[in-house]
């Protein structure tokens, strides 16, 4: 095995689309991969301090964390590009469309079809950075991604995930097993 030293190789790392707004409302949206769920009803942002969404966050008390689909890869890479505190107008570079949450004070886009709701909860500033929990108010899910029972299919999702050994996204969604049935048969050995 090759040894590589302390780097933050892990891999699929999530990529998820934080919406929040600017203080002259318009819409910020920026990707993050280094973060997810903590609790039943939490999220944790892992997140440099410096950014224009952590301020928005603290501003507005609440954002929305949505995954993105194949079909928006140029606009989510572009969020993550480019910072809302060099050019509050990124949002509007693309040609994707937002509203209003009706539950916390933040945009849910569109085109993104899976979207979490959440509040702001408590921000962490730790020796190793700066974490921010949300609780989940809402789950909000294009029908496009619901199978004919009407739960969310992951499948339908059409998710990317990202490589940070090579900088590439990776499509996700073929359904290779069935959580906790798979590895049942080594329990009788």
């Amino acid at each position: 095995m090759k040894d590589f030293g302390v780097q933050p190789y892990l891999f699929p790392m999530p990529t998820y689309m934080i919406g929040t707004y600017n203080e002259d409302d318009s819409v910020d949206v920026m990707m993050m991969a280094w973060g997810g769920i903590c609790a039943e009803d939490m999220v944790a942002l892992n997140l440099e301090a410096s950014h224009k969404t952590v301020e928005n966050i603290k501003k507005r008390g609440g954002f929305t964390l949505a995954v993105p689909g194949i079909d928006t890869l140029d606009e989510s890479d572009f969020f993550g590009i480019l910072s809302a505190a060099k050019a509050g107008d990124k949002f509007a570079r693309t040609s994707l469309h937002a509203f209003k949450s009706a539950r916390v004070d933040a945009p849910v886009i569109r085109e993104y079809p899976l979207t979490l709701e959440c509040s702001l909860a408590e921000i962490q500033q730790q020796p190793y950075g700066l974490r921010i929990l949300g609780k989940i108010e809402n789950v909000l899910a294009d029908e496009k991604i619901l199978d004919e029972k009407g739960k969310i299919d992951a499948g339908k999702l059409r998710a990317f995930a990202f490589d940070q050994m090579q900088n590439g996204y990776y499509a996700i969604g073929e359904k290779i097993g069935k959580a906790w049935k798979n590895g049942a048969k080594f329990i009788k050995k």
